[in-house]
């Protein structure tokens, strides 16, 4: 990542909304290119502006996050960070599910907020690594109407690439898994896109609960 980061905030509260933006707006590196006060416009926004990011509530009228969440990652128009009020709120398991690049907490604080919103354009879906095991964790761990994951599906990935999935679902970010598996930075990058190509996976936060679920 290179340059300003360019954010649409959905927020269907105007107070909260007016909040993050001017926090986003208080670094020199981010720019909001607009605001959205439903899913709806949120998407319509995302087609229009194509944004970086998408800071996108889960709780809104008209079309809901994880939906909106949907959408804009299957139109491939925006990475998407979900915004909840609590850290194990159910939505927040459908946005993951939805590609949603990673999930944020309203209380945040300011500084965390932003480099939130960094970590994600520069392609870390997961954010405060051990929160966000604890959220894999219980996602994992609800019944679903889908089949359970098949172990057959690790057949595609070379082993470096299991050991890099399974880095993924322990919660670790690139410069992590690089000092675990003693490799450059740049070289889990390659692996982890590759790993996600190879299972049809919108996002590295996909792939931690894949591998959560299939016990690696």
């Amino acid at each position: 990542m290179s340059g300003t980061v360019r954010v649409l905030v959905a927020e269907d509260q105007s107070a909260v909304r007016a909040g993050l933006v001017l926090i986003l707006r208080s670094a020199p590196d981010i720019e909001v290119v607009g605001e959205a006060a439903d899913g709806e416009q949120a998407v319509a926004l995302a087609r229009e502006l194509r944004p970086d990011l998408v800071l996108m509530d889960v709780q809104m009228p008209r079309l809901d996050g994880v939906s909106a969440t949907r959408q804009v990652v299957t139109e491939g128009l925006a990475d998407v960070l979900v915004l909840t009020t609590f850290d194990l709120d159910e939505y927040v398991f459908g946005a993951l599910r939805a590609g949603a690049a990673g999930f944020l907490l309203k209380n945040t604080e300011a500084r965390q907020l932003l480099e939130a919103v960094r970590t994600v354009a520069r392609g870390e879906g997961l954010i405060s690594p051990a929160v966000t095991r604890r959220l894999i964790a219980e996602f994992a761990a609800k019944p679903s109407r889908e089949p359970a994951a098949d172990l057959s599906v690790l057949d595609r990935l070379t082993r470096r690439e299991r050991e890099v999935l399974s880095c993924l679902g322990e919660g670790l970010s690139n410069a992590g898994i690089a000092e675990r598996l003693d490799m450059a930075e740049a070289t889990v990058k390659t692996h982890v896109s590759r790993l996600l190509g190879k299972l049809e996976l919108r996002s590295r936060v996909q792939a931690a609960v894949l591998a959560q679920e299939l016990g690696i």
